[in-house]
């Protein structure tokens, strides 16, 4: 049987780093993990393919050569994946779709002819079983977890690793906090799921046998979930690996009460982990009540960031606008904590309310839903729900936060605070010739095609890491370019587009 794997296209956004790839010849940040995964779960007989539309076109004739589609997305992917959809019906194909996509809003779909529903651990083997009795049922749905100990090595030869910036593994799933707006839980529940230690070293040696030495993104949702596997086995095993290697630096997703282990922060840095995404969400203690983040709760948050930045780590920041007991100050309180926590990579959305969170819930409740539904997409100046603060306050207020933060002189005066506290772990790295080229590539782009004002800002932010914070030199071009990808975001999708 000949299966067509296909991961749909994400929307230009913050995320995406569209624009900031393009200066390394890259396609796209990392690959589509849990179909790789799928994939190898499928039959050793199957013939396979993969079609990541965000690294190469779809094409009738890749239809027309499968049998089957396999089709797995995001909520932000919702667009591209009905056009997939739809196209491969029109061809006359039998269509299988799973995901969190699907597995949230699994009646939007009367197309899909099986939906592979949850944890696909438990419920791909389910639907393989039914089709070779020939009596597939429409729907395979569970309400158990899976255990991830099975989970095989992601088919690896289905992609083409010189397309993407970084590779895709995951170590847990689960997180155990309750944050009312995060649909984490609702998908894959509060207790940590762990793979053995063994078992993450193989996925990761089969990239590093494979030539990986660029970036491995760890997707867990918060990788410090469960931190005495982490010092008791995990990480002395990664540190053990990293010995005499180069390059698979690592990055991931953790809670803010990572800054209080000082033992587990040095641990990460020594097993080669240089970034690390946090939900801020909001300096407001109200607001972090009021969505249940207690873990950001009485402390001093800028403090907590600016203390893992100079133990090794760059903090990527998620912030959120539109909680309940939002005011008009609130807008100018997230600048100000951004700028002083100097987070470079701030990503700021509006609050939304995705399908089995607490947060619908208590939105359904309400009547403060509304009929278009979560979007997923952190650039489209919109919202499901029907904020406390008037519509217009709150979208002015949000273009307000991007419009500053990403302005040429903030953002490279961000640049210069985390510079001066970040405090860089050495680790061996193989330097690519693209990433050379790119220094090349920002300073005609952005230090002379730029406009006058992010023209001067790219010199300055040059010429001020080159002689004072030298060996933080190619970080700050690597900022340079992110910049200028944030604020090609911003004016085509956010402030511009209003």
């Amino acid at each position: 049987m000949n299966i067509l794997l296909i991961y749909p296209e994400f929307p230009d956004t913050f995320w995406s780093f569209k624009h900031a790839l393009k200066f390394i010849r890259k396609k796209s940040s990392s690959p589509p993990l849990g179909l790789l995964t799928i994939a190898a779960m499928l039959p050793a007989t199957w013939q396979k393919r993969l079609v990541d539309m965000n690294v190469e076109s779809l094409k009738n004739s890749d239809i027309e050569w499968a049998d089957m589609i396999f089709v797995s997305a995001m909520v932000v992917q919702r667009r591209s994946a009905e056009e997939v959809i739809a196209l491969a019906k029109q061809l006359g194909k039998t269509v299988v779709a799973g995901g969190p996509l699907f597995t949230m809003e699994p009646d939007a779909f009367p197309l899909v002819d099986h939906l592979i529903l949850n944890e696909g651990e438990i419920t791909l083997p389910m639907f393989l079983a039914d089709l070779g009795q020939g009596k597939a049922r429409r729907v395979y749905q569970t309400d158990q977890y899976a255990e991830i100990t099975v989970t095989p090595i992601p088919l690896w030869e289905l992609i083409d690793f010189k397309k993407y910036d970084s590779m895709s593994l995951q170590y847990s799933r689960g997180c155990p906090f309750a944050c009312d707006f995060c649909n984490v839980t609702a998908l894959l529940g509060h207790k940590m799921r762990l793979k053995g230690t063994q078992q993450f070293i193989d996925e990761l040696d089969s990239l590093y046998q494979r030539g990986w030495r660029r970036n491995v993104f760890i997707v867990d949702d918060n990788f410090i979930g469960n931190k005495r596997r982490l010092k008791e086995d995990f990480l002395p095993a990664l540190i053990e690996w990293r010995k005499g290697k180069q390059g698979c630096l690592f990055l991931t997703e953790a809670s803010i009460n990572l800054s209080d282990d000082d033992e587990l922060i040095d641990m990460m840095v020594r097993a080669g982990f240089t970034q690390v995404f946090i939900g801020i969400e909001t300096p407001d203690d109200t607001s972090l009540t009021e969505c249940g983040k207690s873990q950001n709760r009485n402390r001093d948050l800028a403090g907590a960031v600016k203390k893992l930045q100079s133990l090794g780590l760059q903090v990527m920041g998620g912030f959120i606008v539109g909680f309940d007991s939002d005011d008009r100050h609130t807008f100018d309180r997230q600048i100000e904590f951004i700028q002083k926590s100097g987070i470079v990579t701030a990503m700021v959305g509006l609050l939304q309310a995705p399908t089995g969170t607490g947060l619908y819930q208590r939105m359904l409740r309400e009547g403060r839903l509304k009929e278009e539904g979560y979007s997923g997409d952190n650039v489209d100046g919109e919202t499901n729900i029907v904020p406390m603060m008037p519509a217009a306050t709150l979208k002015n207020g949000y273009r307000k936060i991007l419009d500053t933060i990403y302005s040429a002189k903030s953002y490279t005066e961000r640049v210069m605070t985390f510079l001066k506290t970040y405090n860089p772990a050495r680790h061996p790295v193989t330097l690519e010739a693209q990433e050379v080229l790119a220094l090349f590539r920002s300073a005609w782009q952005i230090g002379v095609r730029g406009n006058k004002g992010e023209r001067k800002e790219y010199w300055r932010l040059f010429f001020w890491s080159l002689f004072k914070h030298t060996r933080k030199f190619p970080l700050a071009i690597t900022f340079s370019i992110y910049g200028y990808h944030f604020r090609k975001v911003n004016q085509l999708h956010v402030s511009g587009a209003s």
